[in-house]
């Protein structure tokens, strides 16, 4: 079971490389850590897990937050919407976007950071996803609003990338230009 001292945090170098592509199909090993990722961020949600265990709650892990520098990520998130997402992913990749930005008005957070850090992260507002699943399937999700924030966040890990590389570092919370905002 993965907890939170299984996560790294920000510094560690492994959170600033590109994460390797995954073989498919996965090893054992590969496809054991990515449901041990989906069923960390479910038990993060489960407020008596969480309590005896000392969990964050979070919405999304990637591979490089538990020190494998893999492109594997998991979300179980409801969106505003009430609609549900819980994917185990291999390889995940934006394919397409819009031109639109959007934003979540109370920023973003991340399991890897322990403080806060307050800002506005732009984002492109509807993404195409593209990826395998934890069965072996080719999944092909187009994500708006809140989805399409939370698989950006993770996809950037696999690129070494931190949700603060996108804060504008001179007026934190300017608004970016040609984004809605999302309300959290």
């Amino acid at each position: 079971m993965i907890t939170m001292e299984d996560i790294v945090r920000e510094g560690h170098p492994v959170l600033r490389e590109v994460a390797d592509e995954v073989s498919l199909p996965p090893t054992e090993e590969e496809q054991q850590t990515l449901e041990e990722m989906l069923q960390f961020i479910k038990n993060s949600q489960d407020d008596e897990l969480a309590a005896q265990y000392n969990l964050r709650p979070g919405v999304g892990i990637a591979a490089p937050q538990i020190n494998v520098s893999k492109r594997m990520l998991a979300v179980h998130f409801t969106d505003f919407d009430d609609k549900v997402y819980s994917y185990g992913l291999f390889n995940p990749r934006i394919v397409s976007h819009s031109v639109e930005k959007a934003y979540l008005s109370s920023g973003e957070g991340c399991l890897s950071v322990d403080r806060d850090v307050p800002g506005y992260v732009p984002r492109y507002a509807r993404i195409t996803v593209k990826g395998t699943d934890l069965e072996g399937n080719e999944v092909k999700l187009r994500l708006r609003g809140m989805a399409a924030i939370v698989f950006q966040h993770e996809i950037d890990h696999l690129n070494g990338i931190m949700f603060y590389d996108h804060i504008n570092n001179d007026n934190p919370f300017q608004e970016p230009e040609n984004a809605s905002v999302i309300d959290s």
